[in-house]
């Protein structure tokens, strides 16, 4: 019995660490340059790749009623709060990335292509924005 016990734990140990292995989940996004927390990020995944929507707006300048201003898409003039940032983006087969999907910078209201890379166990996530054959990098903390 007591191996029985230890083996369910042991199997529902690894599965909960597989399932944080994924970009689904609650994120806060810090800004690479001046290491500020910005946002509370949920990303799902629906059968059109990721979503992701801020559900949180963590900077000290923001305003309650904060719309996407420079947003230059269906997205222009709707609220900082549930403004959808992440479009696509599927899992890479034989990798743990998920691979051509977009994000917007509501900041400039520019959409970059994009990849998620879950690390450190999923404890972070590697945001790759491209533009051309620049890129840039964030690293997100998993809030939940």
């Amino acid at each position: 019995m007591k191996s029985l016990v230890t083996a369910f734990l042991l199997a529902t140990g690894a599965a909960a660490a597989m399932a944080q292995m994924s970009p689904v989940g609650l994120w806060r996004n810090v800004d690479d340059k001046t290491g500020e927390t910005k946002a509370e990020i949920r990303i799902a995944d629906t059968p059109n790749g990721l979503q992701g929507r801020i559900e949180k707006v963590l900077r000290k300048d923001a305003k309650p009623d904060e719309v996407c201003d420079e947003c230059g898409d269906d997205r222009k003039g709707k609220p900082m709060v549930g403004l959808e940032i992440i479009r696509g983006g599927k899992k890479a087969e034989g990798k743990d990335a998920w691979e051509n999907g977009r994000i917007l910078d509501p900041e400039n209201g520019k959409e970059y292509r994009a990849s998620f890379t879950p690390i450190d166990g999923g404890r972070k996530l590697e945001v790759r924005g491209y533009l051309g054959p620049f890129w840039r990098t964030q690293t997100w903390l998993r809030a939940q």
